[in-house]
């Protein structure tokens, strides 16, 4: 993908490439990937989406001067190899860490090696908080890393619709049903939680691979009368879902800076989280969202009932917005980016 290039080439899958596929500013080039569960078929299915990216990379190899990797890019041997060959320049732009993200999962130590084979290889990388790079074993690679906040939420969409003063007692949690995610520490809080909170209502929405444990734990704890499973929810459906909740709980074990924390924060929902990642660089407990200290089920259930009893939600709520507000719109975005574009470019 050429960022400075005319025109823009972008290659991306799946949602992403029906998203941009009419866009007039980008030639949009799909590739699409889905997953397995059995560990051998996971790696041919993921072999075969670099060498069909590292074909659409020869493709345009002569229109573009400038590659970056975004969205798992950091893992993208195959691709990088190519650019390399034909001497262009490759930022890699951390949306996450593939290997924190599946540190529970068989492949871990592969990915660990292809992100390494990357980072070398690559011109630039480009992180949004200096805390990732310790916490992303990153450190060798200080000389070619750049800070530079990535994230805009769309404020036209996500916004207050409803105060939270008139919203029921529903708290949230969106996001991938994996174990990475603390969504089990999360669902073995809740008997724990309803004894306190008795009138308290649970939404779930997302898919993966603990969807089942989770049915399961949830019909045996006798939990069906507070919590709610609906599935992935479109992006284009969050406002509403969280315009409805007085608490998003985010109980992962690691993030990098979760879009869901800042399209809820918008919506004026206050948020409670680890302190993972980026996150201490937007929550402070108590004043823009809620900060619990680990994600045991015991932890969890003790903060949600701080959170939602504290005197202080609404202005929690509200900070939180402004914050966004002031911090992740477009305009503020293209500010913090415009040296590290000239960095890249000179």
């Amino acid at each position: 993908m050429s960022v400075h290039s005319k025109p823009l080439y972008l290659i991306t899958g799946n949602e992403g490439f029906n998203y941009f596929r009419d866009d007039p500013r980008i030639v949009t080039l799909g590739t699409d990937h889905d997953g397995a569960m059995n560990i051998f078929l996971r790696i041919l299915k993921y072999t075969l989406l670099q060498i069909r990216i590292s074909h659409l990379l020869l493709k345009i190899n002569k229109k573009c001067d400038l590659f970056i990797f975004f969205l798992g890019g950091e893992d993208l041997v195959f691709p990088m190899i190519i650019a390399k060959i034909f001497k262009k320049k490759v930022v890699v732009i951390f949306s996450g860490s593939s290997v924190h993200t599946l540190y529970y999962d068989n492949l871990v130590f592969g990915l660990k090696i292809l992100t390494n084979i990357n980072c070398t290889l690559c011109y630039k990388i480009v992180l949004y908080s200096e805390r990732l790079i310790k916490e992303w074993n990153l450190e060798r690679y200080q000389n070619k890393i750049l800070i530079a906040q990535n994230h805009i939420v769309d404020l036209s969409n996500f916004r207050v619709e409803t105060p939270l003063s008139e919203r029921p007692p529903l708290i949230g949690y969106f996001g991938r049903l994996s174990k990475e995610k603390g969504i089990i520490n999360f669902i073995q809080s809740l008997p724990i939680l309803l004894q306190r909170l008795p009138e308290l209502q649970v939404i779930i929405g997302g898919n993966g691979a603990q969807y089942q444990y989770i049915m399961t734990y949830i019909d045996e704890n006798n939990l069906t009368d507070h919590v709610k499973i609906i599935g992935w929810v479109p992006h284009k459906d969050l406002p509403k879902y969280l315009n409805g909740l007085r608490l998003v709980v985010i109980p992962s074990y690691t993030e990098g800076l979760p879009n869901i924390m800042l399209e809820a924060m918008a919506c004026g929902t206050p948020v409670l989280t680890t302190l993972v990642g980026a996150i201490p660089d937007v929550i402070q407990d108590g004043i823009t969202g809620f900060i619990m200290t680990d994600n045991s089920p015991e932890c969890i259930a003790e903060n949600i009932t701080r959170a939602i009893q504290s005197a202080d939600l609404g202005n929690v709520g509200k900070n939180g917005e402004f914050f966004v507000q002031n911090n992740y719109s477009l305009e503020e975005v293209t500010k913090k980016w415009k040296w590290v574009v000239n960095d890249i470019r000179y």
